[in-house]
This record gives structure tokens, sequence and C-alpha cells, in this order.
């Protein structure tokens, strides 16, 4: 914007507010940094180690249970094959020419019974060794990954101890059940998104499904000053939904039916209505749809806080002229990228009413900064766009942003002042009555 020295400036439509270049704005400046996901790592059974049932299993060379061990066992049997071998062969000719007879039949019946014996042995000490700690309601885990896990909405308690025991949290189903049961906390266990570590202590889940979610895998953080296209990149970035899919489903009058403040809407704009808040959506299905949704709905109940008609209608009669409530919510945004502290939003709405009643331009760089995209030049203040303030009088077409509760309060109540003017950076914030007073506080404070 013309600096303060320039000798082309016009005393009476000198600009609302002198700002140094660069200056920061709340809610603008770049989109917060992501938080990386948290991994759910795939935590698989790890081999519990042998255990028996029962009596031990024999150390070899040593006597079993049955029979001796395996290998003596064998050596039995080798020697019953040996001498039944010998006995039936003995004969080169004559017998009954059936296998060596009656001899021959019994070296077959032992060797039938050796065998029986193995697997007998096998079946009593091995099989069970190999077989403890495979029900499925008990796994074993490692112990101190972190897993991202997801309860989802609706779910019972079994179905939840099934979800733990899978992602390795716990180690045991029905002991967390059991737990959860005797605790009475069944509908006290919440839905969401937890990042939890496996082989935790079923109490310490418990009391971590009770407290709610502590993931911040499924959240969106959309701060206060954010244009429905940085929310739209915000979203992508943040849930992986196009910001072009989001820009196309952003449109009042797909809400309208259900959401009826948006018939005051232009062009067909959601700009300030997508109210900036931290979302959560663990256990939800996301779609762009689902995400204005929540928005409208979250700018429907933080207004009604407002008595907004009430508001609208004390404006009227205090400025002498008509006003919307979309025009409250359009100056709302216009303080919201004005202000940098708490403290100068009403002071910097009463500048703009005020300019409104003296039927004076409202002269702010962030009307025009909103369709370029950047900064305004002294150049750009002289060119004909709609949201121009320094070349059209009144509000701008559309809200310029999302403003947050404080800058719709703000908006709703202005401060009672006689200002006209005000100038603010990081380290000054003053306000003027006259050009003359604001000259001066510039000159005060070129270097500031």
């Amino acid at each position: 914007m013309p600096t303060n020295n320039q000798s082309n400036e016009r005393p009476r439509h000198r600009a609302a507010h002198f700002r140094t270049p660069g200056a920061a704005r709340q809610g603008g400046g770049a989109t917060p940094r992501r938080q990386a996901s948290a991994v759910t790592s795939e935590c698989r059974p790890a081999a519990r180690p042998a255990a028996t049932r029962g009596a031990s299993a024999p150390a070899p060379g040593s006597t079993g249970a049955i029979g001796g061990t395996t290998s003596q066992l064998s050596a039995r049997t080798a020697a019953a094959t040996r001498r039944a071998g010998t006995q039936g062969t003995g004969r080169r000719h004559g017998g009954n020419g059936r296998g060596g007879g009656p001899r021959g039949i019994a070296a077959i019946v032992a060797i039938l019974a050796g065998v029986a014996a193995f697997v007998a042995l096998f079946l009593v000490l091995v099989l069970p060794r190999l077989t403890h700690g495979t029900d499925p309601g008990s796994v074993q885990v490692a112990s101190g990954q972190e897993v991202e896990v997801v309860i989802p909405d609706g779910s019972s308690t079994s179905n939840i101890a099934s979800i733990l025991r899978d992602a390795g949290v716990i180690s045991d189903a029905s002991s967390f059940i059991q737990e959860v049961q005797r605790q009475n906390a069944e509908q006290k266990l919440k839905s969401g998104t937890y990042s939890l570590l496996t082989g935790s202590s079923v109490a310490n889940v418990i009391n971590q499904l009770v407290a709610g979610p502590n993931s911040t895998a499924s959240t969106l953080q959309v701060p206060e000053g954010y244009t429905v296209a940085q929310v739209a990149s915000l979203v992508e970035g943040r849930l992986g939904i196009p910001s072009s899919d989001f820009i196309a489903q952003a449109k009042a009058s797909n809400y309208v039916a259900d959401y009826p403040f948006l018939s005051e809407a232009a062009h067909d704009s959601l700009e300030g209505f997508l109210f900036p808040k931290t979302y959560d959506f663990a256990g939800k299905a996301v779609t762009a749809d689902s995400v204005i949704r929540a928005m409208l709905t979250q700018y429907q109940t933080e207004v009604a806080t407002l008595g907004l008609d009430g508001a609208r209608q004390a404006l009227e009669t205090r400025y002498g002229r008509p006003f919307t409530n979309y025009d409250v919510l359009t100056m709302a945004s216009i303080i919201e990228r004005e202000a940098l502290t708490d403290d100068d939003r009403a002071l910097i709405s009463s500048v703009f009413y005020n300019r409104l009643k003296a039927n004076m331009p409202l002269q702010s760089d962030a009307t025009l900064a909103y369709t370029l995209g950047r900064e305004v030049t002294a150049v750009d203040l002289t060119q004909d766009d709609p949201y121009n303030t320094y070349t059209n009088m009144g509000l701008t077409p559309t809200p310029i942003c999302n403003p947050g509760l404080a800058s719709l309060a703000a908006a709703a109540n202005p401060q009672d002042t006689g200002y006209y003017y005000f100038y603010i950076t990081s380290s000054v914030h003053a306000f003027s009555e006259t050009y003359e007073q604001h000259q001066q506080v510039i000159a005060q404070n070129s270097g500031a």
C-alpha cells in the first residue's frame, strides 16, 4: 500500500489502517506442519516357549513314562525286526509259501506294535509342546511397540477386545472382557483412534479407552482466517481427500436445505461458514461431504451463542443502516484478517462500522489480498476489483475467510469509539479519530 511520505495521498481518503508490509496476520501464513500419522505395526504372536501339560518329556537317554525314550524304542523295534527277519528266512526251501509262516506274521506284529508305541509317545509327550499357547483367545506379543488402533462407533466390548488383541496391545481377549465387566465400564469405552503400546496391561488400556482417543492421526485442525481453498488443501494433506473434490463439493446450494442460514450466501460460496476448529474423524467414514457438514454444524452451534439476530438489529439502530447476518459474517472475516490480537478486534470493528456510517470506503488491504492471493502493492490499490475496498464502497461481495468466534463476536458487538483509522504492527497498536492523528502515529512509529 502507499507509504506515508507519498505526496499524492488524498487526506480524507487514506487507508483505514497502516500495516507494515509482511507483518504477521492471524490465521494467515503457511499451513501448519502436518503431524506424522502413527504407524500401525503388524504384531504377530511371538513363539511361546515350549511348555508341557502333565509329565515333562524325558531327557535323551533316560527312561520315559511310556516304554523308554524314542531312541530306546527305535532300537528295540530294529532288534525285533532283525530277529523276525532271521527267523522268517531260516528255511530257504519248504514252508507254506506265505512269507515265512507264523514267524513272519509275528515280525509284522512286532513292527506295528513298535510304531503304535512311537505314535502314543508323540501324542502324549511331544504334541502338547507344539500346540500349547495357540488358543485363539490368547497370544503373546512383543512389548513396547507403538501401534495405532481404531475403535469404530458402536463397537461391543467383545469387538474391542478382538481389535486390541489382533493389534498386539493385549495378549488375552477374555481377560480384557472380564476386567471391563468387573469395572462396569462397558458403556464408558469411547470410539476413536488411539496410540497404544503393545503388551500393555489390561487396566492401562481400559483407562485410556475410558479417557478417550489420544491419537492425532484422524484429526483436522483448521486455523482461524483460512479460506475455503486453504481448508481444501489442508483436508487433502491431512485426510487424503483431493482438494479439487472438496472445492467442487463446497457449494452453498448443496447444503442450504439442511442449513437454512446458507440462503444468504452469495455466489454459491461457503466462504465464511467453514468454522475453524479441531475436528476428530476417527472411526468415521470421511468424505468431502462429511467434513463440510461437520464444519457447518459447528458454525451453527457457535453462532447460536452470539444471538446474531438481536445483535444485527442493535447494529442497525446504532449505525443507521440495514445489515444482514451475512453482512456481520463478512465484517467478521475482514476483522479476522486484520487483527493481530484479541484486544484489536472490537476496536478494528468500530473503525469499519464508523466508516460505513460515514459513507467512507473501508480501505482494507486484506480484502484485495483475498483475490490476489498475496500482499497488495500501491499499484494494486488502483485496480478495478469487487474486493478492492479502496475503490468500492461498503463490504465485500462475500466473506474473505472463515473467521473464528472472537472475530464474530467483535463484528456483532463493536466497541463504541470515534475511531476511523488504525495503525497496527507487531509492536504498535494505535487507533485514531482524525487523519492528522493517524499521520502523527505513522511518523512516530515509521521504524516500528
